[in-house]
């Protein structure tokens, strides 16, 4: 027998939770949805919705929620469901500022993934070796980590100068870059505020114009992700864990290892999104700084159905609703409800074409509620954008679940030797 026996249940399973979009098909809707988003913009005259500005920061704010995202990919892959994501990013960030602080910020950048695998480590002695389950042994790391760091910062940080016992001192910056030539361009493309071609150079922009080389690394993870899970035997065996460890048990396969494996770089890359928070995103560490961004990128991650692609699409409208958040878009929101309501007329027209036809009458209230909001109003609350990226994530996971498939055997425990 060969590894490619292995894949064989997952193969068999690839059916269920829902048809997938083939790629012309997601770009198809992608493409579909920006236009929607350059009309929007003309009529509500909202132009910083789709500006180079806006983009560069969604893209800062998606990096450590897909990171997150990543970290809990490959866990659940192997079959370990991590919860604790939350609190490996939390150790990410008190390690990364502890010695970006002292050392320089790429050695806070290392710890910081330290930190996170420290994290991983408790959580794959809970549940692989001793079966804890999986979402009590995540929640005991997050209040762990949490828990932790604070008891760390009152003698660390308290005495240092320009520190206390919730903020570290500030970290040295580990610099900016924009693609010479290349960004300029694109602002200066976004600036006319011409139909799509200025959304296109806002989107586009936002990916050349200052950059932090953390979030080059963090974006190339992506794809490097997905290579060494989808095209290695490394990858294959790994996957094979969170589909039937059984089957690769009698294949030779070191389940725990594997395991073991997978929940430890899950560490690294929440650790290196809690060091991007501490050293990137802001140059230093606070008491509470990762806001829940752990459950946000468990959220990316299901609604990219569990593969690198989708993950990344998924981190990126989170980053985005919180950039409007960041950028004081209550505007910016008024405007996107439009958007939203006419995609929901869409939404209509595709379940009454399923013949789904309660979910569409449903689906047309809301519709028509969201228009009426629009329209009866000038602007929106300052809690509503703050609630914004909380809201997007019930909607996005509510509206995305039927449409899903873990791995098989994902969560499940596993003892060696079970299938004799």
């Amino acid at each position: 027998m060969t590894t490619a026996t292995i894949a064989k249940p997952q193969a068999k399973q690839s059916g269920r939770g829902g048809r997938r979009f083939s790629l012309p098909v997601l770009l198809l809707i992608i493409a579909g949805v920006l236009v929607l988003t350059s009309v929007v913009r003309l009529i509500t005259g909202a132009n910083e919705i789709t500006s180079t500005g806006q983009m560069s920061t969604a893209l800062r704010l998606a990096v450590p929620i897909g990171l997150a995202g990543l970290g809990g990919l490959w866990a659940e892959r192997a079959g370990v469901v991590n919860i604790g994501l939350e609190g490996m990013m939390i150790l990410g960030t008190w390690f990364g500022a502890w010695a970006g602080y002292q050392w320089g910020p790429w050695t806070g950048v290392l710890f910081g993934i330290v930190g996170g695998c420290i994290g991983a480590i408790l959580h794959a002695v809970a549940t692989v070796t001793f079966n804890v389950n999986h979402i009590v042994s995540g929640v005991a790391i997050n209040i762990l980590a949490l828990g932790t760091t604070r008891y760390l910062s009152k003698f660390t940080f308290e005495d240092a100068p320009q520190g206390s016992s919730k903020q570290s001192p500030p970290i040295d910056s580990l610099g900016s870059f924009s693609v010479p030539g290349l960004s300029d361009a694109l602002q200066t493309l976004n600036d006319k505020h011409w139909f799509l071609v200025s959304d296109l150079a806002g989107l586009l922009g936002g990916l050349f114009t200052n950059l932090s080389p953390l979030t080059v690394v963090a974006v190339a993870l992506v794809p490097a992700s997905w290579w060494v899970l989808w095209r290695t035997a490394f990858g294959l065996r790994l996957r094979s864990c969170g589909e039937n460890p059984v089957a690769a048990e009698s294949l030779g396969v070191n389940v725990y290892k594997y395991k073991y494996l997978a929940v430890i770089i899950s560490g690294g890359f929440a650790g290196l999104g809690g060091a991007f928070l501490s050293i990137v995103a802001s140059n230093v560490y606070l008491d509470g700084q990762t806001a829940g961004r752990g459950y946000i990128g468990l959220a990316a991650m299901i609604f990219g159905n569990w593969m690198p692609g989708g993950l990344a699409l998924g981190a990126g409208l989170f980053g985005y609703t919180d950039s409007l958040n960041l950028r004081g878009g209550t505007t910016n929101v008024h405007a996107l409800i439009l958007l939203l309501a006419i995609l929901l007329v869409f939404g209509v027209a595709y379940l009454a074409w399923r013949k789904r036809f309660v979910p569409a009458v449903i689906t047309a209230v809301v519709s028509a509620l969201m228009f009426a909001w629009y329209a009866g109003t000038d602007d929106v609350p300052k809690q509503v954008v703050t609630a914004t990226p909380y809201i997007v994530t019930l909607l996005v996971l509510s509206l995305s679940a039927q449409h899903l498939r873990m791995p098989k055997a994902d969560g499940l425990p596993y003892r060696k030797g079970q299938g004799k």
